[in-house]
């Protein structure tokens, strides 16, 4: 198989069966389906710069049984299904170019079981994180993986998400013990039982985490848990250049210090936080690190970062384990995108990631700043540090042409410049359709392989069409 060779083509549906498609599914699920112009439009709208591409129709799942059902008709027409969670996705991953019916998932909300002793969770994918811990909170357990927005759990699911805790609790892909899935042909399996372990078989489990709905759809998810920290304490420090805080981060992770989060953010995103977020932090190279633990083990973390931070010109070094001030330092940093958009509010906000080895941090953040300002383009950015993860925010004039032309050459350069450092593409939003020309460049050959898993599972092309690879 050519990797250059494109696997989607409009040939492969046919828009007299998706028609049928529709009425059929309409027939079935009465109000629980929509095609009016308004519901179709709200499935495609992402946080993104994607030009919207609508379904036919929409189905609002309220069970798996929704689900399976939705998927054996639709594999009988060979018509396209695209799974739907909030539409936070910055990829284009909920776009349908060649039609077909989106799923919604949000009414499948439900935390099915708590297991306490286990440290273990059941949800169904429609449960957002936020309401997830909200649940939790009286049990002494959280759920770590914060990717900023309220996403859904089957959305973070499906793209391998991760965010600010990543350096100590892991990705999605180390937090998903077990999943539930519809496959493309209608059967509902089980990818795992609950064991933290398992040497049976292929790892079907990992294999569809970071799949973004091309191979299934979860309609149950089993989680890991965490105990709630005695000790949860949070702190900032400013430094002159971008190299010195990376360059702190980099030896605060070699002297295995556990930190739970450390994030920076460049000049730029510092004065758009101060002025979205009313804040006043030091407009200057910042990291913003917290540490959880018993209180013993927390001061001695943070005198060593202290060291460290001092070690490379940090200064305004401010630190608490007050959860009021702690909570309105880390809202500053939910608050970067918001505060990205009001730096030019007429513009509009295309989010791009990449990530790195960490010691490559502070060379490929330095070459992305010059290349902003050589090409005269605004784009803040921010950083999981602890592994090598960032996110530029580039404001751009739609209806300028030139602004255009300048952004698609930058997401070229920007994604190649990690690659060639060794890296990737997308740290944490996933491919979809922005990311999909440079999967050949990164992986080579291995794309090969992945069309051929996707031929096996889906060999009618009908989940989530267009995302992945060409």
């Amino acid at each position: 198989m050519d990797g250059n060779a494109s696997i989607w083509s409009s040939d492969n549906y046919n828009q007299e069966s998706i028609r049928l498609c529709v009425e059929k599914l309409k027939e079935e699920f009465g109000q629980q389906f929509s095609n009016s112009q308004s519901i179709l439009e709200q499935h495609t709208h992402t946080m993104t710069i994607h030009e919207s591409e609508l379904p036919d129709g929409v189905v609002f799942a309220e069970t798996k049984d929704d689900v399976q059902k939705v998927v054996k008709i639709c594999k009988d027409y060979k018509c396209p299904i695209i799974p739907f969670g909030v539409g936070s996705s910055f990829e284009g991953h909920l776009n349908a170019p060649y039609g077909g019916i989106s799923i919604d998932m949000n009414n499948m909300n439900k935390i099915l079981k708590v297991y306490q002793d286990d440290l273990l969770v059941v949800v169904q994918p429609g449960v957002t994180r936020e309401q997830l811990n909200t649940y939790l909170r009286d049990t002494g357990l959280f759920f770590p993986i914060d990717p900023g927005a309220n996403a859904s759990i089957g959305g973070m699911t499906a793209t391998r998400a991760s965010g600010t805790n990543a350096v100590r609790y892991g990705t999605m892909k180390d937090n998903v013990i077990a999943l539930e899935v519809v496959t493309p042909d209608g059967q509902i399996i089980k990818t795992a039982n609950k064991a933290r372990k398992s040497s049976a078989g292929y790892d079907l489990t990992r294999l569809m985490v970071g799949s973004e709905g091309t191979l299934g759809i979860a309609t149950e998810i089993t989680l890991k848990l965490y105990g709630i920290p005695e000790i949860i304490a949070g702190g900032r420090v400013s430094f002159p250049t971008v190299k010195d805080a990376t360059d702190a981060v980099i030896m605060t992770i070699q002297a295995g210090i556990p930190v739970a989060r450390i994030e920076f953010m460049d000049t730029a995103q510092v004065i758009a936080i101060n002025n979205y977020s009313k804040t006043n932090l030091p407009e200057a190279p910042l990291l913003l690190v917290e540490f959880h633990g018993s209180q013993s083990s927390v001061d001695e973390q943070s005198e060593l970062f202290g060291e460290i931070s001092s070690d490379f010109g940090g200064k305004d070094f401010e630190w608490t384990s007050n959860n009021e001030e702690r909570n309105k330092l880390w809202k500053a940093r939910h608050d970067a995108y918001w505060s990205c958009r009001a730096v030019r509010p007429e513009a509009e906000l295309y989010s791009t990631d990449v990530c790195v080895p960490i010691s490559k941090l502070s060379d490929c953040i330095t070459e992305t700043i010059e290349d902003m300002e050589q090409n005269e383009l605004i784009g803040p950015i921010v950083s999981h540090a602890g592994d090598g993860n960032f996110h530029v925010a580039l404001l751009i004039d739609k209806n300028n042409k030139t602004e255009l032309e300048k952004l698609d050459k930058f997401l070229v350069r920007i994604s190649e410049r990690a690659i060639r450092m060794d890296g990737t593409c997308t740290g944490e939003h996933g491919v979809g359709q922005g990311k999909r020309k440079y999967m050949l460049k990164e992986l080579g050959n291995a794309v090969n392989v992945m069309k051929s898993v996707k031929e096996a599972f889906d060999p009618h092309k009908i989940m989530n069409p267009g995302k992945l690879f060409l």
